[in-house]
């Protein structure tokens, strides 16, 4: 065996089974070709030496990074022009995952972390795109004019420390640099009671306000959406924010043994203990609005005033409502079935209900931050908790100065549910936003009314 310091690509076809099923022996010969024509030659030209191959993919090694990651983007230009030709939905595309550390060879194969963390990688690109981790980029940064884009910290599987991840794709663009509060937040780690690992995050000065969770959370990643970004910041220009992802996604832990209400109250109560919160204001936006009922009604002390927005108090299980049962049952196949594809139209499922109204960039960006924040297995457990839960009488017994926000289309929670979660809350206010979207987006005017509802609310039960 011998040990040294390399570059490894892996790479594989998306949506192999699918393709396969579609045409096998076209799929095949074409990529024959391709091997012979541009992928073999172009890691060669490149100094590179494929280590082994799959019926789809390769594992590949570079002396250089550099030459890895310019060798990646050869493949993906050349790519849509060779496949010019086929039908759209037959078109073959590859994604890669670029690393690099210390590996282990042995024989014709090669092993280390390094290998996984590529592997892992090349699973969060997107087709005909390719992912590096932080230490590549850092090595190549100066050296291409071409943008990554900054995907955050990833939690990833069989990986116990979040990977910071670089993302490029022959379209993209060059983002404006990120400014304000996302440079001054610090991700931190607190232990729940049960033992999970929550990542939180605290951003901007003044009357603090924690957000319960909801669907679904990264704490990195959302700060750089052109949709929750804004609202993040905006919130954040006056309040410290404290955030946090929900256990099963984001960069807390992701291999759980509970996924419930209780479990989500204990890793409330210990962002709390950890941020050194005493009295806050809570956010509860849409499931986040059971959970911070539940939690309003179990520390009064500390919850200054609850805010619920696009919130219930009840899953869609718990509504009585055979049309409410057939979205669950529908999402639910929709998860289990499509969640790790890479065609976005199984996740559309949930773009479309939640922001139908927006602009086709957020649009994007909401399916984007779904995939990156959570797999399948644990998306479908929180659909679950989220679809059974029941606070009703957690609502009934409170007594905490409440305000319930909702958009008049909103069409993942009607609005019904926000109106009685404020008749069911003893003297909760109630404000209809205008839209037809489940959240605000920047300049709509839900947006402005949101804020003008919200700070004078704040500020009324805790004046600086």
């Amino acid at each position: 065996m011998e040990r040294r310091l390399a570059a490894v690509l892996v790479s594989d076809m998306s949506d192999y089974s699918r393709l396969m099923g579609m045409d096998e022996l076209g799929v095949l010969s074409r990529q024959k070709l391709h091997r012979r024509e541009l992928i073999d030659p172009a890691i060669t030209s490149h100094r590179g030496r494929i280590v082994k191959t799959t019926g789809d993919g390769l594992l590949a090694e570079f002396a250089s990074a550099q030459d890895a990651v310019r060798c990646a983007m050869d493949i993906q230009h050349e790519m849509p022009l060779r496949e010019a030709e086929s039908d759209p939905d037959q078109r073959i595309r590859y994604r890669i995952g670029i690393n690099m550390g210390d590996l282990i060879f042995d024989e014709n194969d090669m092993f280390g972390d390094a290998v996984n963390v590529a592997a892992r990688l090349e699973g969060l690109a997107e087709p005909g795109g390719l992912c590096i981790s932080d230490i590549v980029h850092q090595t190549v940064q100066d050296r291409f004019d071409q943008p990554f884009r900054d995907m955050g910290r990833q939690r990833v599987k069989n990986i116990t420390r979040p990977v910071r991840v670089w993302q490029w794709t022959p379209a993209a663009r060059v983002e404006p640099e990120v400014v304000g509060t996302a440079l001054q937040q610090e991700v931190q780690f607190c232990t729940s009671a049960d033992g999970t690992h929550v990542a939180w995050a605290a951003i901007g000065k003044g009357p603090p306000v924690l957000r319960a969770p909801h669907w679904l959370n990264h704490l990195e990643y959302e700060l750089q959406s052109p949709l929750f970004g804004p609202f993040l910041d905006r919130l954040a220009a006056d309040h410290r924010l404290v955030r946090f992802d929900q256990r099963g996604n984001g960069l807390s832990d992701w291999d759980v043994e509970r996924i419930s209400i209780d479990a989500m109250i204990e890793d409330m109560e210990a962002v709390v203990a950890a941020s050194g919160l005493k009295r806050f204001a809570l956010l509860g936006i849409s499931q986040g609005g059971a959970f911070a009922v539940k939690y309003a009604q179990k520390h009064p002390e500390q919850v200054a005033c609850l805010i619920l927005f696009g919130g219930y108090l009840r899953g869609r299980l718990r509504r009585n409502d055979p049309e409410e049962e057939k979205m669950y049952h529908a999402a639910q196949v929709m998860i289990r079935d499509g969640w790790g594809s890479n065609l976005p139209v199984f996740r559309n499922f949930f773009t479309a209900t939640f922001v139908p109204d927006a602009p086709r960039e957020i649009q994007s960006s909401f399916d984007e931050v779904q995939r990156v924040s959570i797999n399948a297995g644990n998306a479908e457990r929180i659909y679950e908790m989220n679809s059974s839960a029941d606070t009703q009488a957690e609502a009934v017994a409170l007594n905490v100065p409440t305000l319930v926000l909702h958009i008049s289309g909103d069409q993942a929670v009607p609005i019904a549910e926000g109106r009685r979660a404020a008749r069911t809350i003893p003297g909760a206010r109630f404000v209809e936003l205008p839209g037809g979207n489940h959240v605000v987006v920047e300049g709509q005017p839900c947006f402005r009314q949101f804020f003008e509802a919200v700070e004078p609310f704040i500020r009324q039960h805790m004046p600086e």
